[in-house]
């Protein structure tokens, strides 16, 4: 599976001539994105729920490790085997509150049509058991964000998951981009607001976003915000975060995540799309 990050396909090829690894991994990086593929970025963002690997018509998508095929020379022949076949997979997976992908922009590439997108247990402990199937149709040259959501059934061994598409807006090397994502399963529709810390001023981004969707794009001047994801009609932030970095030339998401009758478990997840 190709992963591909939007900002630089040059630097992966730098990074590709740099790294004598995994010698199907490096093929595939080098190979660029499938022609007129479609992309998608993962996230586990399901309450309480176990570290999980991520796949695409039952091909893993993520979880594939390089590095442990650095020095192909030294491995002892049942390792070569898997470097060059499938990958050393990563016994950690992606934990609760992290992106498959990574937070730089990265996507998985994948044949366009009907897809079955599921999260399967990473650990030791019930190991690809699959806790969420999603069945959609992706379109070639468009993006997507999956995401594994609610509240984790450990009796079941069930998640939620629900899929945006991520319509990236053209990229304007003065400005920023961000858009709310409402991925807390027991959260009122809410509206994402970015204070910038500069001059107080407190747009609104966007409108109101329900429980497994996503608004559009915005555009936000550079700089470093306060964000909150408020109900409406009110003033207080059922969720916030503080000191959030906007670059030019940049691309956001900022996705609300947790029980809302748990605190320790809500944040403001911010991932980069470019």
């Amino acid at each position: 599976m190709i992963m591909k990050n939007l900002r630089s396909m040059a630097l992966l090829l730098v990074a590709a001539a740099a790294i004598s690894g995994c010698e199907r991994n490096a093929v595939q990086l080098i190979a660029g994105p499938v022609t007129g593929g479609a992309s998608v970025k993962f996230f586990n963002f399901s309450v309480g729920s176990p570290a999980v690997n991520f796949y695409l018509n039952n091909v893993k998508a993520t979880a594939v490790s390089s590095t442990s095929c650095y020095a192909l020379s030294t491995l002892v022949d049942s390792l070569k085997t898997k470097c060059l076949s499938t990958g050393i997979e990563s016994t950690t997976g992606t934990a609760y509150g992290s992106a498959g992908n990574g937070g730089s922009g990265w996507y998985s590439d994948v044949v366009p049509g009907q897809v079955t997108l599921q999260a399967k247990i990473a650990t030791t402990t019930d190991k690809g058991v699959a806790i969420s199937n999603l069945q959609t149709n992706v379109a070639a040259g468009k993006y997507y964000s999956y995401y594994m959501s609610g509240l984790y059934d450990g009796t079941a061994k069930t998640a939620e998951s629900f899929i945006v598409e991520d319509v990236l807006p053209a990229v304007d090397y003065t400005a920023a981009y961000v858009r709310f994502v409402n991925a807390s399963p027991n959260a009122s529709p809410m509206t994402l607001w970015a204070k910038d810390r500069t001059t107080l001023l407190e747009p609104a981004v966007g409108g109101e976003v329900a429980y497994k969707a996503g608004g559009t794009f915005k555009g936000l001047p550079p700089g470093s915000y306060d964000l909150g994801g408020r109900y409406a009609g009110s003033a207080t932030n059922t969720f916030s975060r503080t000191a959030v970095t906007i670059s030019a030339g940049r691309i956001y998401t900022i996705t609300a995540r947790g029980n809302v009758l748990q605190t320790s478990t809500m944040l403001l997840d911010n991932t980069a799309n470019w």
